[in-house]
Parts: C-alpha cells; sequence; structure tokens
C-alpha cells in the first residue's frame, strides 16, 4: 500500500493539523491561576479531555463553541473556583487562536496538488472559518460536528464522510483518514473500512493529552510524526509509483 493508491484525503484539523493543546492551555491559563492550580500541563489536558468526551456525548446536538464553554464551566467547578458566564464565552471563542502546526500550511498546499482534501473535525462552521486562515487552503469539503449533528467517534460522523465522498465521485476505498486522534479518528475510521495514516504528533511524550485513550488499538496503515514527514513520504512513494508505471529500460 502507498500514499499514492488514494485520492481523497480526509484530515481532522485540530491536533493533526492545528496545534490544539498548546491553544487550550493557553485559553485555561485565567482559570488556572484563579484556581491556584499546580498540575502539570498533561494533567490539565487530560482533564479537559474527559470533560469534552463526556460532554459530546451527552450533548451532541450543541455547537462546538457552545459546548466548550460548558467544558470551561465544569472544570472550573471541578477545581472549586468561580467564574463568570463571560469567562465561559471567551473560552468558547478561543479557537481561532490556536495556533497551526508550523508544516500544516506547507503541507496543504502540497498536498492540495495531488488530492481532494476534506475537514471532519468536531467543531463549528464559524470557528473552523477562523482556523483555515492559519492553514491556507481552501479544502474540497468541509464536514463540521455541526453539520452531521454528532461527534466523533460516532460512526455518524464518518457515515457522513463517505456520503459526501461518493458525491464527489469517488469511493470509501479513496479515502485516507489523515488524524492524530486514535480515539476521535481511527478506531471509527477502522470500523467504517477506511483506510489510516497516524500524524502522531506526541510520538514525544507520554500520556493521551487532550484526547481520550481508545478502548482498542486501531490498525494504522501510515505512521508518521508530522505533516511534513507525510509529505516526504508522498514524494517517496510518487517516485516509486512513477518508475513502476516507466517500465523496463531498454539498452
Amino acid at each position: 500500500m502507498r500514499l499514492t493508491d488514494f485520492k481523497v484525503l480526509a484530515f481532522d484539523c485540530y491536533g493533526t493539523l492545528i496545534d490544539w493543546e498548546s491553544g487550550i492551555y493557553t485559553a485555561l491559563q485565567p482559570l488556572l491561576t484563579a484556581a491556584g492550580m499546580t498540575l502539570s500541563r498533561d494533567e490539565v489536558l487530560e482533564r479537559f479531555a474527559w470533560h469534552e468526551a463526556d460532554q459530546e456525548e451527552k450533548t451532541p446536538g450543541m455547537i462546538y463553541s457552545e459546548l466548550l464553554g460548558v467544558v470551561y464551566g465544569r472544570l472550573a467547578k471541578e477545581w472549586k473556583t468561580e467564574i463568570a458566564a463571560a469567562d465561559m464565552g471567551r473560552f468558547g471563542a478561543s479557537v481561532p487562536d490556536w495556533p497551526a502546526f508550523p508544516d500544516s500550511a506547507e503541507a496543504l498546499h502540497y498536498l492540495k496538488q495531488h488530492y481532494k482534501l476534506i475537514i471532519l473535525s468536531n467543531v463549528d462552521r464559524k470557528s473552523f472559518k477562523g482556523s483555515n486562515k492559519h492553514l491556507q487552503v481552501a479544502f474540497d469539503a468541509i464536514c463540521t460536528a455541526q453539520d452531521i449533528g454528532t461527534y466523533k467517534p460516532s460512526p455518524n460522523n464518518f457515515a457522513y464522510l463517505i456520503r459526501q465522498v461518493e458525491a464527489m465521485g469517488f469511493s470509501k476505498s479513496d479515502i485516507l483518514m489523515t488524524a492524530q486522534s486514535l480515539f476521535h479518528d481511527h478506531v471509527p475510521a477502522n470500523r467504517a473500512g477506511i483506510a489510516s495514516a497516524w500524524i502522531d504528533r506526541r510520538h514525544d511524550v507520554e500520556g493521551w493529552g487532550a484526547t481520550m485513550k481508545p478502548e482498542t488499538l486501531p490498525r494504522i496503515d501510515f505512521h508518521v510524526h508530522t505533516m511534513a514527514e507525510f509529505v516526504a513520504l508522498h514524494r517517496k512513494d510518487s517516485a516509486a509509483t512513477a518508475v513502476k508505471h516507466s517500465g523496463p529500460i531498454v539498452p
């Protein structure tokens, strides 16, 4: 199997293209200061992950910016800190401020020449519009939780993706799910019969950070650490494919 076997890259955005862990941790600083918390960065992110996943399951129709505000309130309650509604709103509105990984925009510009690019993200349309300014690419389709009415890892989101791809004239076998989160993306992609490329952004740290631990380890078809490595692998596969198709050299 090679990257050149696929025609559509379905991207998770947050954690894969956008450095959401840095964005989340920065946006939580006022609450952490008010609460006098001494937790490590990863301990904070793990508490966020638990509350976010639980709230997404309880309120699948709530748009993400509002859901983030609820999560902020839940964390404040857990840490026994009084907050105002405006504090929740500011956290919910922080998504456009979360930075892109340094290699994301350049990688997407390259990949746009070879694939249809689709976003499949647990976000709302307004928040993603802000994030897309950092990514500097026009995606061929944008599938948000707001559009679908559920949050990943729900199978609904992957069924929606497949329908979108089929409407574009492609099939499920043309899709490569390109994402960081095993919990949100790769486990349900396996169940939907979609191939997987793991952008393992947390390869050099322990734990699961801002995502929940997956209930089972999924099959991974491609494993790289960064989007820059993903592009390098595509270049390598493209060169190998070109040699294969050129046929034998006749003296």
